[in-house]
């Protein structure tokens, strides 16, 4: 597949990855070097330690994975689909860095959490629909067309508390619903991986979709924009990469873990990460 894609966008790939294997370096700065996070390995390099996305390969993996990383290894602890859980275990020092919508990282450094901006990770770089990173979607034909036709309705999003809680209220807003109106509109939390399933089976009336999730469920058909957060934002940079700056962090080595998914020992990060995305796991 790799082989197949056009340049330009092997060459946008590379980029991306090299501008996070730079954020990295500054985790690496934050982290103290080797004297903290997830220890060195037996060749020098620093372990950082992260939560990966289900069914998706981050900036940093890419990064590793087209040889960008000279001193540094990542350490693969899990899958999240939640931007605050994901900068809380950065913060506490579970992980050395993690990601979130920036509203989510202002309200834990406002609480006090030692966090570093990184890098910007994603966001919308565009005004039309096929710019947007995020959509909200109905089926075909759905009745629903306004924001007020959301009132007792459900609506799917990957957690509370974070971006896609804060668009729909936001939208719902500027449509002139009143706060009583948009605490009827049912906010159900559901896996990015299965919120198309969700929206096509009736379980949820909207389904919030986005990223390469997104791209895969309007190849197939059948669903509608009821808005995109570029309807409602226009271009933004929606989240970021973040480090923890505690020093309460424990130092190990990698080797002759076990990948915390699926329970089986593993040599380093890169071989419990295969068998991750492997397609028969």
């Amino acid at each position: 597949m790799r082989a197949g894609s056009p340049i330009g966008l092997r060459r946008i790939r590379s980029i991306v990855a090299a501008v996070v294997a730079a954020g990295m370096a500054l985790v690496m700065a934050a982290c103290g070097g080797s004297a903290s996070g997830g220890g060195t390995t037996a060749d020098g390099k620093t372990v950082l330690r992260y939560e990966g996305s289900p069914a998706s390969v981050t900036f940093p993996e890419l990064a590793e994975d087209l040889g960008f990383f000279e001193k540094v290894q990542l350490e693969w602890l899990g899958d999240t689909t939640s931007g605050p859980q994901s900068i809380q275990s950065a913060a506490t020092g579970d992980t050395d860095f993690g990601s979130a919508f920036n509203g989510a990282i202002a309200k834990l450094v406002d609480a006090g959490a030692p966090l570093t901006g990184v890098v910007s990770v994603y966001g919308s770089d565009g005004d039309t629909e096929a710019d947007s990173f995020n959509g909200y979607y109905v089926l075909e034909g759905s009745p629903i067309r306004t924001a007020r036709d959301l009132i007792g309705k459900k609506v799917g999003i990957n957690t509370l508390g974070a971006y896609h809680e804060y668009v729909i209220k936001e939208w719902l807003f500027r449509a002139g619903l009143s706060n009583d109106e948009i605490n009827q509109v049912e906010l159900t939390v559901v896996p990015p991986n299965n919120t198309e399933q969700a929206l096509r089976s009736g379980q949820i009336d909207v389904g919030n979709l986005g990223g390469i999730v997104k791209d895969a469920a309007l190849g197939r058909g059948g669903l509608t924009p009821l808005f995109t957060d570029v309807d409602l934002t226009g271009p933004l940079g929606i989240g970021a990469v973040v480090s923890g700056t505690t020093s309460s962090r424990r130092t190990r080595t990698p080797s002759a873990t076990s990948c915390r998914v699926s329970r089986v020992p593993c040599d380093g990060r890169r071989r419990c990460r295969r068998r991750r995305w492997s397609t028969d796991s």
